[in-house]
């Protein structure tokens, strides 16, 4: 009897004690999950995706019509300036040169030596023409009649004007003169034209696209390569119009390509556009790669993180712990005695994840991370702190160019 009554007793306490401590933990409020608000370096970036593309591009066609019989580069061949493309049929452009170039020996080798006989042939009948008529004009009165000494005068200027039509010819024809440079500048035309029937890189730089094949009929007006010019390549990025007022020139960021995603190299902004695109409601903004990776491609596609601001020490929250955001003003749950109390903060850098507490909060300062409770002012509760990642990756940012804030 003594034993149960015994049992009896020691069961009624533990139940006073459970009960007691039910009523404690009521007296306290309910277990919710919380953070302490600590000072930790901070880094925002503006994160977007963009693509590669070169400075500059160059275009290369045909300046004749012509029958392609041979293609020597394709798509990512680097070619120097004067390097050959394609050679186009030239058999008709050939004879024309090779035309040319026989008028211009006929023209050494008989016309001029023609010319030249038939001038002292002119020269000799002018000097016979001109004593024939000083012999009639000076010959005794009645010898010769009026009539005949005409005809000899009128010799005289026949002969004259036949000289002086072979010298002008002869002329013409004479090394360096007219007709000489007449066909030599056919001889060129011609040659151009044929020189014109093996197409070459008019600059440096890498074949981006191409779009001829031997035996294609090519015209002029159509383009045949694309060709990337050596020099500055850029990071093209469309960036919601929302982010403008974080950027400025000369921002540094990371970019990390898709297709090589371990290796990450530095860009920074050389040009923000100065109007929006009415659209598609972005700005487009512009990056220089120094150095250029190997591994870049023309129109790769990359995902670029600009450094829009940076904090050594910053006060930081998670952005779940935030309601009521209106500009930079928000409101938390401060647990402070382990009571509810709404308070007002002032926000500096904000991201996806984290934002700087720039007043309202202290360190140590512990908060409710669910930012929406419904529990009043003076509400007891009980927390249970949660760590808040301090490496917060860069690429959780969807396609909408969102502002993640990411921890040295």
């Amino acid at each position: 009897m003594r034993v149960a009554r015994y049992k009896s007793v020691i069961i009624i306490i533990l139940l006073i004690l459970a009960a007691g401590f039910a009523l404690f933990r009521w007296w306290q409020g309910p277990l919710l999950t919380g953070y302490r608000i600590a000072s930790t370096p901070l880094v925002q970036t503006v994160v977007a995706t963009g693509r590669v593309a070169t400075v500059s591009r160059a275009q290369v066609g045909s300046e004749i019509t012509g029958v392609v019989l041979e293609r020597l580069v394709q798509e990512g061949d680097q070619v120097s300036t004067g390097d050959l493309l394609v050679v186009l049929k030239s058999d008709e452009l050939l004879a024309q040169v090779r035309q040319a170039e026989v008028v211009l020996t006929e023209l050494a080798s008989s016309r001029r030596p023609q010319a030249a006989a038939e001038l002292a042939s002119a020269k000799a009948q002018l000097e016979q023409a001109s004593r024939e008529a000083a012999r009639r004009r000076n010959a005794e009165a009645g010898i010769l009649s009026a009539e005949e000494i005409e005809q000899a005068v009128e010799a005289e200027r026949v002969a004259r004007n036949n000289f002086e039509s072979t010298r002008l010819k002869a002329a013409a024809l004479a090394p360096g003169q007219v007709e000489e440079a007449k066909l030599r500048e056919q001889l060129v035309a011609a040659q151009a034209q044929l020189a014109k029937t093996k197409i070459r890189a008019g600059v440096a730089g890498t074949v981006l696209t191409r779009d001829v094949e031997p035996g294609d009929l090519v015209q002029p007006g159509r383009t045949l390569f694309t060709i990337a010019l050596n020099g500055n390549t850029e990071i093209r990025v469309p960036l919601d119009e929302r982010n403008l007022s974080r950027l400025a020139l000369q921002q540094n960021a990371a970019v990390i390509a898709d297709s090589y995603p371990d290796q990450s190299f530095p860009a920074r902004i050389n040009f923000i556009a100065p109007s929006i695109d009415p659209q598609r409601g972005t700005v487009e903004v512009r990056l220089t790669v120094d150095p250029v990776p190997d591994f870049l491609r023309q129109d790769m596609t990359v995902s670029v993180n600009v450094e829009t601001g940076r904090r050594e020490r910053a006060l930081t929250i998670p952005n779940d712990a935030l309601s009521s955001i209106k500009g930079n003003k928000a409101v938390v749950l401060l647990v402070r005695d382990g009571k509810i109390q709404h308070q007002p903060v002032t926000l500096g850098l904000r991201g996806l994840a984290m934002s700087e507490v720039v007043s309202g909060l202290s360190q140590g300062d512990q908060v409710l991370a669910d930012a929406e409770s419904s529990l009043k002012d003076g509400a007891r509760v009980r927390l249970k702190l949660q760590k808040t990642a301090l490496n917060h990756p860069a690429d959780d940012t969807d396609s909408k160019n969102e502002l993640p804030v990411k921890f040295d």
